[in-house]
């Protein structure tokens, strides 16, 4: 049997209790990788239904792969609970070769529970509360810069690396609706570049993906659907699959990409094809 790609490496996925996150994560342990595996709450799960718990969608993952994988737990718009976990992945497997920045979405500060599946009231550029302002670009930059600095530096002292930030093809135009959210996979996407500058003397890959409207259980209750674009073949005119992300995700960590950073990929079907 050939090995994994991926065999012995290890790689933390934030926001992979569920969503995009959840597939890229199971995605990658399939490649052979340890993966941490983490949630907000040990039960953020629940939020769409996708599991009971962080640990059961951990052992979901294992049956299926039979991958080496752990849970780790924590609010990363906080310094020390990204450090904590960091710190928990390091004592189990002794460093981090992979780190893919998922978590975020347009979540306003009601949470994931509140109406239109967290969306913010008044998502556009004026009337957004500050309140809002300050949750979306916090779950969807800070946590992106906070893990960021986090496991950069080991990296850098390896000489190896990647670093994956999901983006959004909403940080790559302007419209009225989900003004900050854009604002700040804009930033993501700015900050990576500033970081793949830095990080070119150390052989650490860093790039970006930007899906456009990709199927999840917080997708479908969070807007309404047009069911002409939800399936999965036969045109590109469709919603994207989260395993769509996940392989892009396998080639920017693969040898493959060996030669690539700083950039922004889109994984949207072709939606927009301006230049980045």
């Amino acid at each position: 049997m050939s090995k994994k790609p991926l065999s012995c490496r290890v790689v933390w996925v934030t926001g992979s209790s569920r969503g995009i996150g959840r597939v890229v994560a199971t995605h990658l342990a399939g490649l052979g990788a340890r993966v941490a595996v983490h949630g907000t709450t040990s039960t953020s799960t629940r939020a769409f239904g996708e599991a009971e718990s962080l640990d059961q969608v951990v052992q979901a993952m294992h049956t299926e792969t039979g991958a080496e994988l752990m849970a780790v737990v924590g609010d990363l718009t906080d310094e020390a609970a990204v450090r904590r976990c960091a710190d928990e992945i390091r004592a189990r497997w002794g460093q981090i070769d992979i780190l893919v920045n998922c978590a975020g979405g347009d979540i306003g500060a009601q949470g994931t529970m509140g109406a239109n599946a967290g969306k913010p009231t008044g998502n556009d550029p004026i009337h957004i509360s500050l309140q809002d302002i300050r949750a979306v670009l916090d779950r969807n930059l800070m946590t992106c810069i906070l893990c960021c600095r986090e496991v950069a530096p080991e990296m850098m002292a390896r000489k190896a690396g990647h670093i994956v930030n999901i983006g959004s093809i909403s940080g790559l135009f302007g419209h009225a609706d989900e003004a900050i959210y854009s604002t700040a996979k804009a930033a993501v996407h700015e900050y990576s570049r500033c970081l793949a500058a830095m990080l070119r003397p150390y052989n650490v890959h860093v790039n970006v993906i930007a899906p456009g409207p990709t199927v999840t259980p917080r997708f479908l209750a969070s807007r309404p659907i047009d069911e002409r674009m939800n399936v999965t073949d036969g045109t590109l005119e469709r919603y994207g699959q989260p395993v769509e992300v996940a392989r892009v995700v396998e080639f920017l960590v693969t040898a493959g990409s060996s030669f690539i950073s700083g950039q922004v990929l889109r994984v949207d079907g072709g939606l927009q094809l301006w230049p980045a």
